[in-house]
């Protein structure tokens, strides 16, 4: 059956997933694209529905069909290609990491935070604990991830929460008045901590920090976007801490 009015319950809840509010309701997600809903399924995820237009009729199993002017009601894309997942949000329950984790401090751009979950993917940090940053499970966040969260853990929480799971685990602390990145050698496992666009990181974390590094820059460039500082952190203490082993 093809699914043609907007007034559709279904047509109706799908839309209402572009809203936080709604999506902690029914504990649901979007997932738009024919590669990310592939690499969802792929990824194990928990996916309850399966949404496309005639296009793809026959190319997932169970999906449900709608017209073109029904999934562009629902798509937050500009081109949209015409397949998306209603995706389960995963248990959220804080568990303590055993291998290098992050620690994002309000992080308040989707672009940002979607661009550091896919590089820890990337580079092999699997846990991340967002304090204070934008829905982890916005439409937007999870593009720029570019299906990176589909394969790591992140967890929204208090910062004493994050604290909490974190105890006995140094953390490290990306800011501009710390030692070279380059040169410092980090213990086997840590937590990095980003901070906010334009404010850094906290008083309470810079408190509580074990270690404090910089990526060394000319004069002539006073910060690095977050998403980037993030990436070569990640890739800089990885790659140290295997030269210390």
């Amino acid at each position: 059956m093809l699914i043609t009015s907007r007034a559709n319950p279904t047509v109706k809840k799908l839309v209402s997933l572009s809203d936080k509010k709604f999506r902690r309701q029914y504990g649901e997600y979007l997932v738009e694209g024919v590669k990310p809903v592939d690499e969802c399924i792929a990824a194990g995820c928990n996916v309850t529905g399966i949404y496309c237009t005639q296009r793809y009729e026959g190319k997932y199993e169970g999906a449900v069909l709608l017209s073109d002017g029904v999934f562009g009601c629902i798509s937050s894309e500009k081109a949209p290609q015409g397949v998306l997942a209603t995706v389960k949000i995963p248990d959220s329950r804080l568990k303590r990491p055993v291998s290098p984790s992050l620690l994002l401090d309000r992080i308040q751009d989707p672009g940002n935070l979607g661009t550091i979950i896919r590089t820890a993917n990337a580079a092999g940090y699997e846990n991340i604990f967002c304090v204070g940053s934008a829905d982890i499970w916005s439409p937007k966040v999870v593009r720029a991830s570019m299906s990176g969260i589909f394969f790591v853990n992140c967890f929204e929480c208090t910062l004493e929460d994050a604290l909490g799971v974190l105890d006995g685990i140094p953390v490290i602390t990306a800011d501009m008045h710390g030692e070279d990145i380059f040169a410092f050698n980090p213990p086997a496992n840590f937590c990095l901590c980003i901070g906010n666009e334009g404010g850094g990181v906290s008083q309470r974390i810079r408190d509580i920090s074990r270690y404090t590094v910089k990526i060394p820059m000319r004069a002539t460039c006073e910060s690095l976007n977050a998403g980037v500082s993030a990436a070569i952190s990640m890739y800089a203490l990885k790659n140290n801490t295997k030269q210390e082993k």
